[in-house]
């Protein structure tokens, strides 16, 4: 005889859920988003982990949060976006900035330093229309920031480690040392001494693999200020060497230009 019941039980399984993660674009020139696309084979190991929920820069297509990791491109420069950035927070389990215009208001924090009013009637023909902040302001002086990955634009490896630590419950593993640590395992030789250009890598966070000194030419910053950087030692060493002041503020004032410790520096010099 047959058994009453040949037929498989109908006790569900729900599949795991794979975590959402969501990209969003504030002021910005969108590198940093397209560092994430320039990721190409390692994208695809990361989506078999992870929901690519949000992500206009790569699809129309967005799912609704909340979101288990937010990435923030940009500045907070306008009052739509510093409202906006509240609802991103609220979505939002993990909020990781990239890049320096999110971690420290990008190039477009220059105008940090002058009256933003005199920009506006220089460049636009009814400034009436023009609706902006006085100042370019990074994500964490809005909102709580679980980690920030700096520079200009970000290395597509370190956010990688950045997303695999977040996903298994760990620190992201990314350097704080200096510039000059990458040129050492480079091999080359140091342009400060040997040559004498200016460069900003012995204050600066390593994380470009040393990429402007492989070519004989100084560090800009890109990376922002490294962990416990000393600016006025470094600006003593220039000037020793014959700099001006007002060629310190210009090196101090690139793309991290309003990260606390390059911006004190600048201004220290500013007659």
């Amino acid at each position: 005889m047959s058994p009453k019941n040949n037929k498989i039980p109908k006790t569900a399984v729900k599949k795991q859920r794979k975590p959402k993660l969501a990209v969003w674009k504030f002021s910005s020139c969108d590198g940093c988003q397209l560092s994430l696309l320039d990721c190409e084979d390692e994208l695809l190991a990361i989506t078999e982990h992870i929901e690519i929920a949000n992500f206009l820069e790569a699809s129309r297509e967005v799912v609704k949060g909340p979101y288990d990791i937010s990435l923030v491109e940009g500045s907070i420069t306008t009052p739509h976006d510093a409202e906006r950035i509240h609802q991103v927070r609220r979505q939002s389990k993990v909020l990781v900035t990239i890049g320096a215009c999110a971690t420290a208001g990008g190039i477009q924090a220059l105008r940090n330093f002058k009256d933003v009013k005199q920009f506006i009637v220089a460049v636009y023909a009814n400034p009436k229309y023009i609706e902006t902040l006085n100042k370019s302001t990074p994500i964490a002086d809005h909102v709580f920031v679980d980690f920030e990955l700096r520079g200009c634009p970000i290395n597509k490896h370190q956010l990688i480690e950045v997303i695999n630590a977040y996903l298994n419950g760990r620190k992201p593993n990314t350097p704080a040392y200096a510039v000059c640590i990458e040129c050492k395992r480079r091999f080359i030789t140091c342009e400060l001494v040997a040559h004498g250009p200016t460069c900003l890598g012995p204050v600066t966070q390593a994380g470009c693999n040393a990429l402007c000194p492989s070519y004989s030419r100084g560090c800009f910053g890109c990376y922002g200020p490294k962990e416990t950087p000393n600016t006025s030692a470094l600006s003593t060493y220039w000037t020793s060497l014959g700099v001006k002041d007002d060629e310190l503020v210009r090196l101090f004032r690139g793309f991290n230009a309003y990260a606390e410790a390059f911006r004190k520096e600048s201004e220290a010099h500013e007659k």
